[in-house]
């Protein structure tokens, strides 16, 4: 009966609503509407941001939208029997139902999501068996060396855990390959990874073929472990010493728990931050996935396994027979198919591990188009919305994470519409300039201010659509050939240790430039049109203004493309550790100010400049995070200077021995204490007029910079970097 009585009072109130939001009212109403539901979001928002005020404010802006969704479908449609408007017409209307679909499942995620959980770290009462898998095809062994000795320094009893190599760069299959080349490196990397393995105290373990690629290597390790819980690190994924100790306790709390995932921390920024210069200003693009959307998930146990950075239980993949490997993102599918099967989530929401990032932009693109392929897949295959087991806000959650991925078609649409009246006078959108001011400003606007709301900190105004923008040039052909054949993707691994020691235009940045030069012969149609056509300015400005914003969206994304030139290879962690310096048999008193994967920046007191030399020997002696030991850590200088604190020293490690990797390990990711705070000091939300004007400054200046750097291209006198070339390793 109460049942019911819910049932009942949501349908009266949806009535209710859909009956306010379809009444015929006159355009000087609506413009007031309007402007009143703003002003009293903004209030709200300067108010009352959280809470119950929260949640009204969205339900104020959720009215606006569901207007203008009713009177853009009965008033805008163009006629059906003018087929040259209709259909482009209806294309940009479907585009719009898409926005609005999507941003009704992100108000159903992320309305409330869950707060932080609290810690696990001293509330295990038994310790469980833990086998530690690091899946590797092609990378570094250096990064690797980091990465197991990170992985062998977590804070974890020895005996209760096991640390294993998962080498699909050195099986059978390599080592005999036809090319004797190949066959060569192969053979070399089996011999090399065997012996670092060993050194760090790591099992190593390959197999005969390369089936099924990560998932088919996962499963191999699977096979060969006993382990009760499967924790799984990406090769550039090094965790902190506390990571057991914070995922491992929630399941003793719960016996049908399958995983523990915690976010995705980088040290490097992503192609868009480094060419943007925004990483230490502002929240990185994941943020917003891992700081909002995966505690919204994580209320509906909706929380997926992310591929890395997760402890998963064995008895739960037992009943998929391992990891699933249908799709080319084996980490979404295999949670999709727990919980179907009644298995639940958790979302642990503090940085354990410290990773690597694509570096040049067409890694990054490479990444995104296996990500949205394999979600593709999984909407082919496993169909979330309709998948037996699921529970409905389950569907509703994997429908939001799949149906993401089809972004590139409404942003393509709605970055050509304007031009289909610019250049061939096509009636898509039947409006007057005031009716767009009244009903389609006012949705806009309003959507924005419902991002501020849901996103907050975590992601600032306009960067979600420059990350659209951009992956859509390149997604777009790959979300279609994946529609068209869905088996047809492989899984690629994704670059992480290259960097660009040489300013240059990215390899696939001519569209950009393409879409830039068409966006920008719309603005000078726009004035010959109004100057032509005086009778229907009103329209052509709106349409103009559009292109307009297009135009600077597209602005933005020349710089994104215009790949910055840096001599280091990886950003530097902000540390304070007092450490002593030694050069020529001498030892002086110093703090390690900041480090890398590669080196470390120290401040020595009682050294003079003329006692250093660059790439002469020296070492760093410091006490271990883990138990306060002193070793150590063999370097060479590579830049001095002297500062009012006293000596800067520049520094590259030269590890020799594993010890040394455990020691270049304890200074980067020991501590993760130290990459929340990193994250907390660029969250703040500038609001939706600040986040407007800082974009808009920011467009301006990588317009300007983009095409600097693509008439340098075309003079011949930009320096063309090889793809991938390391850049110089340096503290």
């Amino acid at each position: 009966m109460r049942k019911f009585l819910i049932v009942l009072q949501w349908g009266l109130a949806s009535v209710c609503v859909l009956t306010m939001v379809s009444l015929p009212i006159s355009l000087e109403t609506q413009l007031v509407a309007s402007l009143s539901v703003l002003v009293a979001m903004m209030i709200l928002k300067l108010v009352r941001p959280d809470g119950i005020w929260r949640l009204v404010a969205l339900a104020f802006g959720t009215a606006i939208v569901m207007r203008y969704v009713y009177w853009r479908t009965t008033s805008t449609l163009p006629p059906v029997n003018q087929l040259e408007n209709f259909i482009p017409g209806v294309l940009l209307y479907l585009a719009e139902l898409y926005s609005v679909m999507m941003l009704a499942l992100s108000l159903f995620v992320v309305a409330s999501p869950l707060p932080s959980r609290p810690s696990r770290a001293n509330s295990n009462d038994r310790l469980p068996t833990v086998d530690v898998f690091i899946p590797t095809y092609n990378e570094d062994p250096e990064l690797l060396a980091n990465t197991m000795a990170a992985a062998r320094g977590m804070d974890y009893p020895q005996d209760r855990f096991t640390v294993w190599l998962l080498d699909d760069g050195g099986t059978l299959q390599k080592r005999n390959a036809d090319r004797i080349a190949d066959a060569n490196n192969a053979e070399r990397r089996h011999a090399q990874l065997q012996k670092l393995a060993a050194d760090l105290g790591v099992n190593y373990l390959t197999r005969d073929r390369n089936e099924h690629a990560k998932a088919g290597n996962l499963n191999n390790g699977l096979s060969k472990s006993t382990g009760e819980l499967i924790a799984v690190f990406d090769a550039d994924h090094a965790p902190a010493r506390d990571f057991l100790k914070e995922t491992v306790g929630y399941f003793d709390e719960d016996p049908r728990l399958f995983l523990v995932q915690t976010p995705h921390f980088f040290l490097n920024p992503d192609p868009v931050e480094r060419n943007l210069r925004t990483f230490e200003k502002m929240p990185s693009e994941n943020e917003m996935f891992y700081g909002i959307i995966q505690r919204g998930l994580d209320k509906w146990n909706a929380s997926f396994f992310c591929g890395s950075a997760a402890v998963l239980r064995r008895s739960a993949l037992g009943e998929t027979n391992g990891f699933s490997g249908v799709s080319i993102t084996e980490d979404c599918e295999t949670a999709v198919e727990l919980h179907a099967r009644g298995w639940h989530s958790v979302y642990v929401d503090k940085p354990l591990i410290a990773g690597l990032q694509p570096a040049t932009f067409a890694s990054f693109i490479g990444q995104r188009s296996r990500w949205a392929q394999g979600m593709m897949q999984i909407l082919r295959f496993r169909f979330p919305p309709l998948k037996r087991g699921l529970s409905i806000p389950q569907r509703l959650c994997y429908m939001s994470s799949t149906l993401f991925w089809l972004f590139p078609f409404p942003r393509a649409i709605f970055l050509v519409a304007p031009l289909f009246y610019l250049f061939f006078d096509l009636q898509i959108f039947t409006a007057s300039g005031g009716e767009f001011m009244a009903y389609t400003l006012s949705y806009m606007i309003v959507n924005l201010m419902m991002q501020n709301y849901l996103y907050g900190a975590f992601r600032w105004p306009w960067i979600s659509e420059l990350y659209e923008y951009v992956q859509t040039v390149h997604l777009l052909p790959a979300v279609i050939s994946v529609i068209l054949n869905p088996r047809k993707p492989t899984f690629k691994v994704t670059a992480k240790d290259e960097s660009i020691s040489t300013s240059r235009l990215s390899e696939i940045a001519k569209p950009f430039f393409v879409i830039f030069g068409v966006l920008l012969i719309g603005v000078a149609m726009t004035a010959y049109k109004v100057y032509a056509e005086p009778y229907k300015a009103d329209v052509t400005l709106v349409v103009g203004g559009w292109n307009l914003l297009n135009l600077i969206m597209a602005g933005c994304a020349l710089g994104v493309v215009s790949e910055r030139g840096e001599r280091a290879a990886t950003r530097r962690v902000k540390v304070s550790r007092r450490a002593d310096f030694e050069i020529n048999g001498k030892w002086h008193k110093g703090t390690i100010e900041n480090v890398s994967a590669f080196g470390a920046r120290l401040t020595v007191l009682g050294v003079e400049l003329e006692d250093l030399a660059k790439d002469a020997r020296a070492g760093i002696r410091f006490k271990m995070f883990a138990d306060g030991t002193e070793a150590v850590l063999p370097v060479t200088i590579r830049n001095f200077e002297r500062t009012s604190d006293g000596i800067a020293v520049g520094c590259l490690y030269q590890p020799s021995e594993a010890v040394h990797h455990r020691l270049v390990a304890d200074l980067i990711f020991a501590n993760s204490k130290q990459w929340e705070q990193f994250q907390l000091s660029r969250r703040g939300n500038p609001g939706l007029l600040r986040g407007t004007a800082w974009f808009l400054r920011l467009a301006i200046f990588q317009t300007y910079r983009g095409l600097v750097y693509f008439w340098r291209d075309l003079s011949g006198r930009g320096k063309r970097a090889p793809v991938g070339q390391l850049a110089e390793k340096r503290p």
